[in-house]
């Protein structure tokens, strides 16, 4: 009877962690793997932008046509690209611009009009791995992207002169990606950053979506599927944490979000606000969900970021 007992025993564990590990690859291989974009994506996305944003529509399909492309290999070799525009006016400032998490640069337009039409700045949009035209197998959210963007600088650089003075901005995944940036150590006419909606660390996000999405707790899966991205992709969610990374940035952050935000809880901006040191400001956007900020405020979101830049993107 005892026998037959461990037996059971040992065929119960087995099917727990069976579950447990099929559990954990299912959420890595969901969070992780990138959307594959059909072969008219980017007209798509164009199209989708103009329907959002109407009153760019005009200046967006100008800047289509003059928009030029660059590629780079990173460091893991992976084909990255990107996309700029020059600006009109002589010695203009630069503003590179990241987008979200299974987005493209494309989605960032509205945020290029506003740096490119209303503050008369050079914009530059890459888009992050397995984003995009870019290469790559898996999303990174944020914790590689930083590197990757680091190089961007310099190839920016390369195009606008290294006295264009470059702020970096990006929103959501493209935020943490930002402040993840943020405690490097980068060229100097990189002044400032500007992070609209991005989570505290790559942990907090799959934690609260996990919560959301299966009402499932943290453990076991969300540490497991987190020692499986150690293991594999080389960093842990844990590792990847905004929050440590503002804590050690000496330059000035914006912090944006929406005050009504359920998938980066609004909630999130307020440790990483009071986490970093000064210069630092805050904007929450009235009434805003996720990512829509500017869409809902564009006057008082551009005067927000031209009142941050006045101070110190000189």
């Amino acid at each position: 009877m005892k026998r037959t007992s461990k037996h059971t025993s040992i065929i119960v564990a087995a099917i727990i962690s069976a579950i447990l590990i099929v559990g954990s690859w299912f959420f890595l291989y969901t969070a992780l793997t990138p959307h594959h974009f059909g072969n008219d994506y980017e007209n798509q996305h164009f199209e989708s932008m103009k329907h959002h944003y109407p009153h760019i529509a005009h200046w967006l399909d100008l800047a289509r046509v003059e928009m030029k492309d660059t590629v780079i290999t990173n460091s893991e070799g992976i084909r990255l690209f990107a996309r700029y525009l020059k600006s009109d006016s002589i010695n203009s400032n630069t503003a590179i611009i990241i987008h979200g998490y299974k987005s493209n640069s494309i989605s960032m337009m509205h945020i290029a009009y506003m740096f490119h039409h209303d503050l008369h700045y050079n914009v530059f949009l890459p888009d992050l791995q397995s984003h995009g035209r870019s290469e790559g197998d898996e999303i990174q959210m944020g914790w590689k992207d930083a590197n990757d963007v680091a190089e961007w600088i310099n190839v920016s650089n390369g195009i606008f002169g290294e006295n264009s003075n470059t702020i970096i901005i990006g929103i959501s995944m493209g935020g943490a990606t930002t402040m993840m940036l943020s405690s490097k150590e980068l060229p100097q006419n990189v002044k400032c950053f500007i992070e609209d909606c991005g989570y505290t660390s790559v942990w907090d996000e799959f934690k609260s979506e996990l919560k959301k999405q299966y009402h499932l707790p943290p453990f076991p899966i969300l540490y497991t599927a987190s020692f499986a991205s150690k293991m594999v992709y080389g960093w842990s969610f844990k590792e990847a944490s905004a929050l440590e990374c503002v804590k050690t940035s000496n330059k000035p952050i914006l912090f944006i979000h929406g005050d009504n935000d359920t998938y980066v809880p609004t909630e999130m901006v307020y440790p990483l606000y009071n986490a970093k040191t000064e210069p630092k400001d805050i904007f929450l956007s009235p009434g805003s969900a996720h990512g829509d900020s500017y869409r809902d405020n564009p006057t008082l979101y551009t005067s927000k970021v031209k009142e941050f830049l006045d101070k110190y993107c000189h």
